[in-house]
């Protein structure tokens, strides 16, 4: 996907002119720091905003490239949870996001294709990423 060359400068509001609302009212400390974080810049964002983020789904286009950049140092980089945990959100993400976003697959795929008995080991789930259209079978 071709971005602005200063899209790392904007926030999820503004890259997906979308408002997601006030986080002081907020039902739950998560919806809160995702509205939070949903109005600063994404170059910002540390691994564990990512993490959170790309948990929940948020500017998945935006923030897999900003992800991507912090596992090329470190595949099971811990993000504030566990070892690993950056990586396990975006191996969760729906296979259908997969399935339209392939030369995110194929970035992610060359990270991970050599990694793949650490990742059984830590008990990270590859199901929806393996079931996209772009496995080889």
């Amino acid at each position: 996907m071709k971005f602005q060359n200063n899209w790392r400068q904007k926030s999820l509001e503004v890259l997906e002119n979308h408002n997601w609302g006030n986080p002081t009212n907020s039902p739950t400390n998560l919806v809160k720091r995702c509205i939070e974080l949903s109005k600063v810049p994404v170059g910002t964002f540390t691994a564990s905003d990512l993490r959170i983020m790309i948990g929940q789904k948020f500017g998945l286009t935006y923030l897999i490239p900003l992800a991507i950049e912090k596992l090329q140092e470190d595949l099971f980089l811990e993000a504030e949870m566990y070892e690993g945990d950056l990586i396990e959100n975006i191996l969760l993400i729906d296979k259908d996001f997969w399935d339209n976003n392939e030369d995110y697959w194929v970035k992610i795929n060359d990270l991970i294709k050599h990694q793949r008995k650490q990742l059984i080991d830590k008990k990270i789930p590859t199901i929806n990423f393996d079931n996209s259209k772009f496995v080889e079978k």
